[in-house]
């Protein structure tokens, strides 16, 4: 097995998410990345692959959602991580808070693959692993308007974003979105799509520690159901933003 030192960036500086993980949680965050280390070798998961890197880009980074998730979803939340990739941010937040229980969606078979291994090694009993577009599922009515949280970390335009992971949303839930740090046009460009798919902007929040460079994350609160026609079919949302 691969050798790999303790996890002491993330122990260092989870405290500063309001996070306590304990030694067995730590050693979960350990395992994962010899998993995605082992995997990444025939699938592409992560350019990023040095285990203190991991450690600030992908698992702090992804922990970060927990300072706007109110509390009490943090403890028996249900959340799905749309395009989640090699599982960021949904690995991490289950990891650290076993009681949410969480859905990733994937449309690559490979990398759904790596997601279902992980979470047969990591014992994540509460994980759901779905191969598919999220323009499709999201007409799905065991997911559409069902989730306390909506993640989305790797989907690029807020626009597109809004339309494809809103509609898993319930109404009064949050849509989380991970982005960097000049943002105000990309918003602006998004209100429509927000607004048209039910959403409105809650708060946009600064985020800053060790290992990452200044990130924002941008928070919406779903505040009625999204018209049945969206999102529409997949690719479009991206070519065509609302």
């Amino acid at each position: 097995m691969l050798e790999i030192a303790f996890p002491d960036i993330l122990k260092r500086e989870i405290g500063h998410l309001g996070i306590e993980l304990s030694l067995a949680q730590l050693e979960q965050f350990q395992r994962y990345y010899y998993e995605l280390n082992e995997w990444n070798s025939r699938v592409n998961l992560t350019s990023v692959t040095e285990w203190e890197d991991v450690q600030s880009r992908h698992y702090l980074d992804s922990l970060t959602v927990a300072l706007v998730i109110p509390k009490a979803v943090l403890g028996s939340g249900r959340f799905v991580d749309v395009g989640s990739g090699g599982g960021f941010p949904g690995v991490p937040l289950l990891l650290a808070f076993p009681g949410m229980k969480g859905t990733l969606i994937e449309a690559t078979g490979k990398k759904t693959a790596f997601l279902e291994h992980l979470k047969d090694s990591l014992g994540l009993e509460g994980l759901e692993v779905l191969n598919g577009r999220a323009e499709t599922l999201a007409h799905d009515p065991a997911l559409r308007e069902s989730f306390d949280i909506v993640l989305a970390r790797s989907i690029s335009g807020m626009a597109a974003l809004a339309e494809m992971t809103l509609p898993f949303c319930r109404t009064g839930g949050l849509l989380v979105a991970h982005k960097g740090h000049n943002i105000e046009d990309e918003l602006t460009a998004a209100a429509n799509a927000i607004a048209v798919t039910g959403g409105a902007l809650k708060e946009v929040r600064p985020v800053s520690l060790e290992g990452l460079s200044q990130r924002n994350l941008v928070v919406v609160e779903k505040v009625s159901e999204t018209p049945e026609r969206y999102p529409r079919r997949p690719g479009m949302p991206s070519k065509n933003p609302l």
